[in-house]
């Protein structure tokens, strides 16, 4: 039953305890019995990352492969109007990825993406423009993926670190592997 008034709980017909049993086995079925060692490689590389193991481990399972870059928006890297400079507690988080995952970043005008370069040698492997609050999804997807492409990243193999609920939406539009909060990434690590 669906329609006005509805609340899509659950179901009142008949069969629904046996419903819910084969899900779960369903599901149980689907999920991998891994090996202590590759669990143990996981927990390294998440840590690596600076990630929680479950929010990696949601990442790498959602996308079917490893993360190898992150994105981070403008705003996450708390930069503002047109400056390059970054916070120093930003900056020693991206140092620590040195070596770990490619970290690009998608700056808002007036920010120059080649003047951040320059300003942070060794910080970020690369930068682009962000997509403007008024670009079309196409506009978003093709220009978040142009900037990957660039560094021949797959979309799916990327994390979006966002600090707003629009930038968050980049992950759907553009094929990205998942999103994690600028707080998450970066306060967390203090």
């Amino acid at each position: 039953m669906s329609g006005i008034g509805h609340n899509n709980g659950p179901t009142m017909e008949p069969g629904f305890g046996f419903r819910k049993l084969a899900w779960g086995k369903a599901r149980e079925a689907l999920l991998p019995a891994l090996p202590l060692e590759v669990v143990r490689i996981r927990v390294a590389r998440a840590k690596r990352l600076g990630l929680p193991y479950k929010t990696y481990a949601t990442i790498r399972a959602t996308a079917g492969r490893d993360i190898v870059g992150f994105l981070f928006s403008g705003n996450a890297l708390e930069l503002r109007l047109g400056r390059v400079d970054l916070p120093a507690s930003v900056a020693g988080r991206l140092g620590a990825l040195g070596g770990v995952a490619e970290r690009l970043a998608a700056v808002y005008a007036p920010t120059d993406p080649a003047a951040l370069i320059a300003a942070h040698p060794g910080l970020l492997e690369g930068a682009a423009r962000a997509p403007g609050f008024t670009a079309s999804w196409r506009e978003t997807r093709d220009g978040l993926r142009a900037a990957l492409a660039a560094r021949k990243l797959p979309a799916d193999a990327v994390v979006l670190v966002a600090a707003t609920d629009i930038e968050r939406g980049w992950t759907a539009t553009a094929g990205l592997a998942g999103c994690v909060a600028r707080e998450m990434f970066f306060d967390a690590q203090a």
